[in-house]
């Protein structure tokens, strides 16, 4: 920056009537006499004569030093009450803080006990920390020494822990850090407005050294501390001065890269909104390398713990000038790489997933429609990878993620033609998600005293009677309004599906006529209208149809499960059908009454003949019960009827085309790689075919080949 007016500098005059007097002061320190006092008053009187510590120069600086340090170690009656203290706090403020600091474990100085604590106390409270800053940044304006301003850094920032070290944490209040750091932002603060003063006076000023000691305060990790004094002032001056806004820029872009990511990260998580951000930091992002990495790589990609707030506030920043923007879209393009990571979606925890989707849908919320345009083609190629690798987890978790950000992202390339639409139950968290998208905050409309209708008098509707649609009654009418022009009308339609299952199992014989068909029909099926159960009433109306026909129908549905053009849904929804009929078919039935152990065993049915043949074993049952004595009847157990297991006959259609082709990979998916989770679910369906099959022979391998 512009080299600041220097202020008035060493000249013979100042040396003049300076030097002399602080060589006498030292001497007079040496003899502890009387005129001790009036030497020493004498010294802060001949520093303002000269104009301020601002004025000294090299040499001044140098005896003042040597004064001070000699001051410090003078013995008690060499401290008049008063006029010791005074040349500590009138004196320059960086040698006042040095020597000062020195003297706290040196054998024979000043400890910090009594006068000498206080001193340092009242050093703090009455501001001469500020004027330290100041002089400093005075300096550098006259291009100071860059070893010395270093070294004044760590002992502003560290001088909590020099005090605490040194007095064994019998420290005063004010040397604690949730005192002292807050005490420091006031100090800044003040510092800075005697910047802007110098500026619109017309001269240039020097913030550097302002930047390195808010630096290494967020270093120190009391970001807390010092910002939360500074931002809420800062955000109030840079709301319509433009002074105070380069300032700040200033303020942030001077601060060093290996403190740039504590600073940058104390200003995202504690102002109130990006567009305070953007004012504070301008476009510290496109400038500097440091700070563009922390924004773009390291809060979005390589950490999850922020808050939505703090994502709002980064992203928000990036959107609001038309250099950030670009960035804004290669975040998108990033995020989205990510989320659409098969390895990623593995790998990562189920809240860094969460993160990268939030900050996804706040990067939707911003883009423009000719930024939309512009990159249609990735947004959709990421959508539909992204969406498979999420639907293949086999947490709940990860797969609504897919489905919202996906909803998300096809609402925004498809502005007029259809969009996702997902299938899932809303909980708090997919709802914080969908909110991300809407950048207006949610207008909460009064309600008027009007607006309740408890006062209104409904209608009487007890006499009305409910039109009811009359189900087919035909297994082909069926079809026909399934496939047919007749699937238009939606209550006919719904008749239809409600009333499919007990039509098949009333009619057997026509249902094996057209199985193949209505099957076909029953898988490929949607819902065109909300029926209360449709996924139950079609998967029983599937399982109807293959218990009634099982050879034909388990054949098409068992080749349909490796063929093309079929969702993961049905895939598993085939393998639903065939256990559920296989259950069916193993579980035996029962017919009439449940019987005590003397009911009828099961026997070989007799044709119809004569009455005489008629209840013949009733009658030779009551006869031996009548003849035969019994001590203890027991209890009586209930004998289940029994039948042949029907599905022993099939079970080979439902096995062995299922097994067939698990470990090649095909086109439509692969059971041993990323479809893992239909594999699991095969393995499943398999087991319990295996388990419903029991007591098959053998002989049903060879049938099947």
């Amino acid at each position: 920056m512009a080299t600041a007016a220097a202020p008035p500098g060493p000249g013979v005059a100042v040396d003049a009537g300076l030097g002399p007097i602080l060589r006498e002061a030292v001497a007079a320190l040496g003899r502890a006499g009387v005129g001790l006092a009036a030497a020493l008053g004498a010294v802060p009187a001949a520093l303002a004569a000269a104009g301020g510590p601002a004025a000294l120069g090299e040499r001044e600086r140098a005896l003042f030093g040597a004064f001070l340090r000699s001051l410090a170690q003078a013995p008690g009656a060499a401290r008049p009450e008063g006029v010791w203290q005074r040349c500590f706090l009138e004196g320059p403020p960086g040698l006042v803080l040095c020597v000062l600091l020195e003297a706290l474990g040196s054998a024979g100085s000043v400890r910090l006990t009594g006068t000498g604590r206080r001193v340092l106390e009242q050093f703090l409270q009455k501001g001469r920390v500020s004027a330290l800053l100041w002089e400093v940044c005075q300096q550098q304006a006259q291009a100071g020494c860059p070893e010395l301003q270093d070294s004044l850094v760590n002992k502003i920032v560290c001088l909590p822990e020099h005090v605490s070290n040194k007095l064994q944490g019998k420290n005063p209040p004010v040397f604690f850090p949730q005192n002292y750091f807050p005490l420091l932002g006031d100090a800044v603060l003040q510092v800075l407005e005697k910047i802007s003063d110098s500026l619109r006076g017309g001269l240039d000023c020097s913030i550097s050294f302002l930047s390195h000691v808010l630096g290494k305060v967020c270093i120190h990790g009391r970001q807390k501390e010092i910002l939360g004094v500074l931002v809420p002032r800062l955000t109030d001056l840079t709301k319509s001065d433009c002074i105070w806004q380069r300032m700040c820029c200033w303020l942030v872009e001077c601060v060093p890269d290996r403190w740039m990511e504590a600073v940058v990260l104390g200003f995202v998580q504690r102002v109130p909104g990006a567009d305070v951000l953007s004012r504070l930091l301008g476009s510290l992002v496109v400038k500097n390398k440091k700070a563009q990495f922390v924004v773009t790589q390291k809060m979005l990609l390589l950490q999850y713990g922020h808050t939505t707030t703090v994502l709002q506030n980064l992203l928000g920043y990036l959107s609001l000038d038309s250099l950030r923007r670009t960035l804004l879209l290669r975040v998108l393009q990033e995020l989205l790489e990510t989320w659409s990571s098969s390895s990623a979606v593995k790998h990562s925890p189920a809240e860094q997933q969460l993160y990268i989707s939030k900050a996804i849908l706040i990067c939707l919320s911003h883009l423009k429609e000719h930024e939309i345009e512009s990159c249609r083609q990735e947004l959709l190629t990421s959508m539909m990878e992204g969406v498979k690798c999420h639907l293949d987890s086999s947490l709940t978790q990860l797969r609504r993620l897919g489905m919202v950000v996906a909803e998300a992202i096809s609402l925004k390339i498809n502005t007029e033609g259809p969009v996702l639409k997902f299938e899932y139950e809303e909980d708090d968290e997919t709802r914080e998600l969908k909110s991300l998208l809407v950048q207006t905050p949610f207008c909460v409309v009064p309600s008027l005293p009007g607006d309740d209708d408890d006062d209104l008098i409904p209608y009487d509707m007890s006499e009305d009677k409910e039109l009811k649609i009359k189900a087919p009654v035909y297994i082909r009418d069926c079809i026909e309004v399934l496939t047919g022009s007749r699937s238009e009308d939606v209550d006919k339609w719904e008749a239809t599906v409600k009333a499919l299952e007990t039509l098949v199992r009333k009619n057997p014989a026509a249902t094996r006529e057209v199985s193949v068909e209505l099957a076909k029909i029953l898988l490929h099926l949607e819902e065109k209208t909300c029926i209360e159960g449709f996924v139950e009433l079609r998967q029983r109306a599937q399982v109807a149809i293959l218990t009634t026909d099982p050879i034909p129908v388990a054949k098409y549905l068992t080749s349909q499960f490796y063929s093309l053009n079929y969702s993961l849904r049905q895939r598993m929804d085939i393998l639903d059908v065939l256990v559920l009929a296989a259950q069916e078919l193993s579980c035996p039935k029962f017919h009439g009454k449940t019987k005590h152990s003397g009911a009828q065993k099961p026997c070989i049915q007799l044709l119809p003949g004569s009455d005489s043949s008629k209840g013949w074993r009733r009658i030779v049952d009551e006869r031996i019960k009548s003849k035969t004595r019994r001590f203890d009847m027991g209890q009586s157990r209930v004998e289940l009827a029994s039948c042949p297991n029907e599905f022993n006959s099939v079970a080979g259609y439902f096995f062995f085309p299922l097994i067939q082709h698990f470990d090649r990979p095909l086109t439509t998916f692969d059971l041993l790689g990323e479809d893992h989770l239909v594999l699991g679910r095969l393995v499943h369906t398999l087991a319990i075919l295996m388990y419903l099959a029991v007591n098959t022979v053998v002989r049903k391998g060879r049938e099947q080949r």
